[in-house]
C-alpha cells in the first residue's frame, strides 16, 4: 500500500468450496463489503480481500461424488458458485485469492519449512475424535448432544470418528501465555466483547498442540509438506495462510498482517483467535489488528436455518427476485454481531417498502417531480435561510462523523439508522414547507428556491452516507438529481450540490414489492378473496399498519358487490378531533402518540405520520377520526381511534380537515 497511514487491509473468511453459498457467506461478504467502501469514503486506501479455500478431504470427498476431479469441482465453485454471486452483490473486492493457485502453495511452503527449521513442528503419533465437518481433531468438551442422544460438534452432520495416525504437530501451546496476554492488554483485538470473552476462557485451559499434517495416502489433495512429500499440510494452517500470501503476491511485506482486520464466522472462532495468532508468533509475524466476529442468520420465525427444515434462503433465488441493494441495505440494517439475527423474504419487504421505497424512494420521487414543476427542472439557489435550513445543515454536517464512529465500534446498523434519520428529518421539513403552497405565490418564490435546494442537496448528503449499503442506488439517485458521474467523500459538507444543475429524473428508485405469501400459507378449503387495487389520491386511514400479503384473485365478480351500503357507512363513527398534545413514540421512526379531544372526552391516538409532520405542528390542529374503531395497542400504547388522511402518487400527504372551525366532536357523515 503506497500511503502506509492512510490504508486499510481487511478480510473476510475464505469460503470452504464443497458447496454452494449459503445466506450466512452472503451477509459476511455485505458486511465487509460495506466497512470496505465507508473506509474509502472517509478516504482511505483499501485493501479489501476475499477468497476460497479448495484444499482437504470433505473437498475430496465432494468431488468424488460429483464425478470430477477435485481441481475440475473447486474451479467450478471458485468461479461461478462464490466469485460470480459476490460480483453480482456488488461486493467490492481487490482481490480473490484460492488457496490452489501457485502463489499461495509457495508461501505455505515457504512459512511451513521457517517455523520446522524453528523446532515448532515435530512428528508424533496420536489417537482422538476427529470432525470431518470441521476438518480436525476436537476434545469431548467441545462435543454437544444432540436431539437423539448422540454427540456431534456444533455444526456436524456425524459424530467424530475416533482416529490414530502419525502426524506432524504444532507447538502451538508454546505461545499460549503470549497469547493470552495479548488479549487481555488489547481489548480490541477480538470484538464483540462476548467472543473475546470465549476466547479467554479457552486459553485458560490446556490448547495442547496442533495437528498440521494428514498423509498424502488417506488425503491426496492438499499442499505438500516441504520436507516430507509423503504428508499435506492441514487445511487451517494451509487456509489461514491467505492472508498474508495474497497481498505478498501483491508486492506487500508480510508483515501488512499487523494491519490487518478479519471478518469472520463465529462458528470459526477458535481457529481465527488461537491457531491463527500462535502460527504468526511461530512465523515471526505480527498478529492482526482486529477480529471481528458476526453471529449467525436466522430463519424469519427465529429457528435456525437449514434444508433439513426447508427454510434456508436461496441467495441466487433471493437475488433474482429482489433489487441487489435492498438485499444489501436490509441484511446489514436487520443483523447484529453479538445475536444471531433473524433474516426472511418478510422482513426484506417490510424494510424495502418502509426504508427505501417511502423515506427515500419518495423523497427523491417527489423533490425531483417539484424541482420540474416548479422550475423546469433546474435545481434553484437557496437564497432566504431560516433556523429550520440551519438545522438540517448542522445534520448534514455532523452525520459524517457520527457514521464513521458507529462503524469504528461495528455498529452498522446503527449507522443507516442515523442515515435514514437524516432522510426522514428532510421528509418532515417538506411536508412542514409546503412547498405546493408556496409555489401559489410569487411573494413565496424565494422560500420555495431554498426548500427545493435543501431537499435536493440533503439527497446528495444521504446518497453519501447510505452508499456503502446501497452503491448503485446512491449513483442511480445522484443522477437522477442531474450529478451523475460525481464522487464525494465521508465527509461534512454541504452545498456541493451546484445551484443551477439540471435534474435528470428517472425510474422510481425503489419500485415496492409485491408481497407474496408462500403456497402452504394458504388453507387449501379456503376460497381466496381477490386483492384490493391500490388506491391513490385517495382518503387512507393512518395508524400503524402491516402489509397485507397479496393471494391469488378469485374468479372475477361483479362490481356491486365491491359497494357497500348506506347502513354499513352508517355503522362508521367520524367526528371532529382536536389535536391537543403531539410527541414521538421512543423506538418507532414512524409514529406520533396524539392526544385529541372529542368534544368533553379526551383520548390517545398513536399515529404513523412521525415522517411528515413534526409533532408541535399538529397542535391545535382539527382532524378527523374513526371513533369507534377497537381500541389496538402500538408499541405498549393503546390507539383509541384513526385519523384520517390523503396521500398522492408522489407521495405528498395531508391530513383530512375543515374549512370551518367546527367544534370537536362534530360528527361527519
Amino acid at each position: 500500500m503506497s500511503h502506509p497511514d492512510r490504508a486499510f487491509f481487511i478480510t473476510t473468511a475464505i469460503d470452504y468450496a464443497n458447496g454452494a453459498p449459503h445466506i450466512g457467506h452472503v451477509y459476511e461478504k455485505i458486511l465487509t463489503d460495506a466497512i470496505a467502501r465507508y473506509q474509502r469514503l472517509a478516504g482511505r486506501e483499501v485493501f479489501f480481500l476475499t477468497g476460497t479455500d479448495e484444499h482437504g478431504e470433505k473437498i475430496a470427498k465432494a468431488a468424488a461424488k460429483a464425478g470430477q476431479t477435485p481441481q475440475v469441482f473447486v474451479d467450478d465453485l471458485a468461479t461461478r458458485a462464490f466469485k460470480g454471486l459476490w460480483d453480482r452483490l456488488d461486493i467490492a473486492y481487490d482481490d480473490f485469492v484460492r488457496t490452489t493457485e501457485g502463489r499461495h502453495k509457495r508461501f505455505v511452503q515457504d512459512i511451513l519449512q521457517r517455523v520446522y527449521d524453528a523446532g515448532d513442528i515435530y512428528f508424533d503419533e496420536y489417537e482422538g475424535l476427529y470432525s470431518v465437518g470441521a476438518e480436525r481433531y476436537v476434545t469431548e468438551k467441545e462435543l454437544v448432544e444432540g436431539p437423539d442422544g448422540v454427540r456431534r460438534y456444533p455444526g456436524d452432520k456425524d459424530p467424530p470418528e475416533l482416529r490414530r495416525e502419525a502426524n506432524y504437530f504444532f507447538r502451538m501451546e508454546k505461545y499460549q501465555a503470549w497469547l493470552l496476554d495479548h488479549i487481555g492488554q488489547n481489548p480490541d483485538f477480538i470484538q464483540p466483547a462476548g467472543y473475546r470473552n470465549e476466547v479467554l476462557e479457552m486459553l485458560r485451559e490446556p490448547i495442547g498442540p496442533l495437528s498440521i499434517s494428514r498423509p498424502k495416502s488417506r488425503v491426496p489433495w492438499g499442499i505438500e509438506l516441504p520436507w516430507d512429500p509423503d504428508h499435506v499440510t492441514y487445511v487451517w494452517f494451509d487456509a489461514l495462510l491467505n492472508y498474508v500470501s495474497a497481498p505478498v503476491s501483491k508486492g506487500e511485506r508480510p508483515e501488512v498482517i499487523g494491519t490487518a482486520w478479519h471478518v469472520i464466522g463465529k462458528d470459526i472462532l477458535k481457529p481465527h483467535a488461537v491457531f491463527w495468532p500462535t502460527m504468526l508468533k511461530a512465523a515471526g509475524l505480527p498478529p492482526y489488528r482486529r477480529l471481528v466476529v458476526h453471529s449467525h442468520i436466522l430463519a424469519e420465525d427465529g429457528r435456525k436455518m437449514g434444508k433439513s427444515l426447508g427454510n434456508a434462503i436461496d441467495p441466487e433465488a433471493l437475488v433474482a427476485q429482489y433489487p441487489v441493494d435492498a438485499i444489501r441495505y436490509t441484511l446489514l440494517r436487520e443483523a447484529t454481531l453479538s445475536a444471531d439475527s433473524p433474516y426472511g423474504e418478510g422482513i426484506l419487504v417490510s424494510r424495502l417498502t418502509s426504508d427505501l421505497a417511502n423515506d427515500l424512494g419518495n423523497l427523491l420521487s417527489r423533490t425531483v417531480s417539484m424541482i420540474q414543476k416548479y422550475r423546469g427542472g433546474v435545481i434553484p439557489a437557496a437564497t432566504e435561510i431560516t433556523e429550520r435550513e440551519r438545522e438540517i445543515e448542522a445534520a448534514a454536517l455532523a452525520l459524517p462523523g457520527q457514521i464513521l464512529g458507529l462503524v469504528d465500534d461495528l455498529k452498522i446498523n446503527m449507522a443507516l439508522e442515523a442515515a435514514m434519520n437524516f432522510v426522514r428529518d428532510l421528509n418532515r421539513y417538506i411536508a412542514e414547507s409546503a412547498p405546493w403552497n408556496l409555489a401559489k405565490s410569487e411573494q413565496t418564490a424565494r422560500r420555495l428556491d431554498t426548500v427545493l435546494y435543501t431537499a435536493a442537496e440533503g439527497l446528495r448528503v444521504a446518497s453519501v452516507a447510505l452508499e456503502a449499503a446501497l452503491p448503485s442506488k446512491a449513483r442511480e439517485l445522484r443522477a437522477q438529481l442531474g450529478l451523475g458521474g460525481q464522487s464525494y467523500t465521508l465527509a461534512g459538507a454541504w452545498g456541493l450540490t451546484p445551484a443551477g444543475t439540471q435534474v435528470v429524473g428517472g425510474a422510481i428508485l425503489f419500485p415496492k414489492p409485491e408481497p407474496r405469501v408462500a403456497p402452504d400459507k394458504l388453507a387449501p378449503e379456503a376460497t381466496p378473496k381477490p386483492a384490493k387495487e391500490p388506491v391513490k389520491e385517495n382518503v387512507t386511514p393512518m395508524t400503524q399498519t402491516e402489509v397485507v400479503p397479496a393471494v391469488p384473485a378469485a374468479a372475477p365478480t361483479a362490481p356491486a358487490e365491491a359497494l357497500i351500503s348506506i347502513d354499513d357507512f352508517a355503522r362508521i363513527d367520524l367526528r371532529v378531533a382536536e389535536v391537543l398534545a403531539a410527541e414521538a413514540v421512543p423506538k418507532a421512526d414512524k409514529l406520533l402518540k396524539l392526544t385529541v379531544r372529542l368534544g368533553e372526552e379526551e383520548r390517545t391516538v398513536v399515529s404513523g405520520i412521525r415522517q411528515w409532520f413534526a409533532p408541535e405542528a399538529l397542535v391545535g390542529r382539527k382532524v378527523i377520526l374513526v371513533a369507534n374503531l377497537k381500541p389496538a395497542k402500538l408499541r405498549g400504547i393503546e390507539s383509541q381511534g384513526m385519523i384520517l388522511a390523503a396521500e398522492d402518487d408522489q407521495g405528498n400527504l395531508d391530513l383530512v380537515g375543515l374549512t370551518l372551525d367546527l367544534p370537536s366532536g362534530t360528527k361527519v357523515r
